[in-house]
């Protein structure tokens, strides 16, 4: 009796044959190889012209995009801070607790 689920598969000869044992290939010698051709038009357009290179425009336009990535990981983290601050803050009231907004007291007050 078979299971359903089981096929029965015949196994290859794992035995090695005597004409596979010792195969040679042969290579042909003085063979020309062809380079393909270029998958691109030439580039010399797109190189740069030995004209005058403007490095302190460079410089200030470096360092304003320098600024303003600083000032978005800046905005990123406080705002990361505010949302963790509120939603800690809903967490308490939503638990039932009294006193869960932080109150700020001056000591001078006279």
């Amino acid at each position: 009796m078979t299971d359903v689920g089981m096929i029965e598969w015949p196994m290859p000869n794992r035995e090695p044959s005597s004409s596979d044992d010792h195969r040679v290939i042969s290579f042909r010698r003085g063979a020309t190889v062809r380079p393909p051709e270029a998958p691109v038009e030439d580039l010399t357009k797109y190189e740069r012209s030995e004209g005058k290179d403007d490095y302190r425009h460079r410089m200030i336009v470096n360092v304003v995009a320098f600024v303003f990535v600083i000032g978005l990981i800046g905005m990123g983290l406080w705002l990361a801070d505010t949302m963790a601050a509120m939603r800690k803050n809903q967490d308490c009231v939503l638990s039932g607790r009294r006193g869960c907004a932080p109150i700020e007291v001056t000591k001078d007050r006279w």
